[in-house]
């Protein structure tokens, strides 16, 4: 007798996998919840074939909680980087000006 395997799409994978990462619940009620073996969970759960999305979770996870402050350093160097280009624009523009006014 042959066993058709059921073949589960990414979402439905990641949603198991979240939904044991929460911990409310132990890994064979997981299980039967979403009719699955408990093996399929804790594969599911602690890797994953093509992506090591665990590792980005946690590695992003504290930018969740970011209060933006990166972001505003980064601006900010952008800003100071624009800042010396135009004052060094300027610096050259008065050089070419003295030289011709001949000063």
């Amino acid at each position: 007798m042959k066993l058709n395997r059921r073949k589960h799409n990414s979402s439905f994978k990641a949603r198991v996998a979240l939904e044991a990462l929460k911990g409310e619940q132990a890994i064979a009620e997981l299980a039967s919840r979403f009719e699955i073996h408990p093996s399929q969970v804790g594969k599911w759960f602690t890797m994953s074939v093509h992506h090591e999305w665990k590792k980005i979770l946690t590695d992003g996870a504290a930018g969740i909680f970011d209060d933006g402050q990166n972001e505003k350093k980064k601006d900010d160097e952008s800003l100071i980087a624009q800042f010396y280009q135009q004052i060094g624009q300027l610096k050259v523009e008065r050089d070419f000006l003295e030289s011709k006014l001949g000063r």
